[in-house]
Formats: structure tokens, C-alpha cells, sequence
């Protein structure tokens, strides 16, 4: 009888307040050991934010612009954050979405769901699509350095194509929510 494959053992490496590394002993599918590091990551949910009808002539993407340290400068990305412990996505998904631009949404969908980066780390983004906003004050966290911007979604796909927009999960739900609006 075979081994399954997974985990064999392992031992925490490092730890932060939301992020835990791991190296473990790995059994791959053809039977041999080997070691990998994982970190762990509680997931997150993001959002695709429609100032009017998404299926319009002219629908209006609510974006941030946003430093981040990692990249040495801004990026622009839709509104996202990490999920609380026990926390369902969709309900993070509306508690980011007030945070970081100020509105509320009458309805929000999800979209997709996708791996951030498998090969090291469980890290799981859940895409929604939100629409019927209110507006009001958004309240970023003290990292946060957000400036909200509303935009064509003709512009927004424009620089997802030049390259301007290069974040992942902005890409994968702008390109999401502009290929399957209804």
C-alpha cells in the first residue's frame, strides 16, 4: 500500500501576526520526501466596485491608488483585505469595500476565487463584484495611504493592457467582471 501524499512533519519557522511559515517534509506523488516552506495566510476577499450598471455603455470602476511598500511605489487595485479569523468572505468583502473607499453595496456577488501564489503559500483571494453603491467616509487602516479614484472601465482595461495596472488580483477581477458583466 501506497503512502499518501501531503504533509509528513514539520516545524513552524516563523511567525507574525497574521503570517505563519512553515517548513514541512513533504510526500510528493511519486513517493519521494522533500522539504517545503509554506506560509500560511488567512485568504482574503477583494472587490470589483460599479459606480452605476456594470452592463452600461460607460460603467464607472471605483479603483484605489495605493502605496505599497513591497513595490517601492503606488499600484492601482480594486479594494481588498485580509479575512479575520472566522470570517466569511463575503462579509469581508463589504467591511474592505467601506474601509478603504467609503461605500456600501446593495449588492455584491462573487466573482471568482483564486490561488495567490501556490508554490509557496495557501493564500486564497475571493473576487466579488459589487454594485448599487452609497457612498460615505472610508476609514483605511494606518498603513493604508489609499487615494480613491473613479474610472471609465474602458480606461481601467486600457491599463491593465499597457501594463500600469500589474497587480494580480486587480487584473484577474477587472478582466473577470469585464468579460462576464450582465
Amino acid at each position: 500500500m501506497s503512502e499518501p501524499i501531503g504533509r509528513v512533519d514539520g516545524t513552524r519557522i516563523w511567525q507574525n501576526k497574521f503570517l505563519d511559515a512553515q517548513l514541512d517534509r513533504v510526500r510528493y506523488p511519486d513517493g519521494t520526501i522533500g522539504e517545503q516552506v509554506l506560509i500560511h495566510h488567512p485568504g482574503a476577499a477583494a472587490i470589483v466596485p460599479f459606480l452605476n450598471d456594470p452592463a452600461g455603455d460607460d460603467p464607472q470602476v471605483l479603483m484605489i491608488h495605493q502605496y505599497r511598500y513591497a513595490t517601492g511605489g503606488k499600484l492601482w487595485e480594486i479594494p481588498a483585505g485580509r479575512l479575520e479569523p472566522g470570517e466569511a468572505p463575503l462579509v469581508c468583502a463589504h467591511r474592505e469595500l467601506l474601509e478603504e473607499t467609503g461605500c456600501t453595496a446593495a449588492a455584491i456577488t462573487p466573482l471568482t476565487t483564486m490561488w495567490t501564489t501556490p508554490g509557496f503559500t495557501d493564500e486564497k483571494i475571493h473576487i466579488f463584484l459589487a454594485t448599487g453603491l452609497t457612498r460615505g467616509e472610508s476609514r483605511p487602516e494606518a498603513d493604508e495611504f489609499i487615494e480613491v479614484v473613479a474610472l471609465p472601465l474602458a480606461e481601467v482595461l486600457r491599463k491593465v493592457e499597457s501594463g500600469e495596472i500589474s497587480d494580480a488580483k486587480t487584473i484577474i477581477g477587472i478582466l473577470y467582471a469585464a468579460g462576464f458583466r450582465t
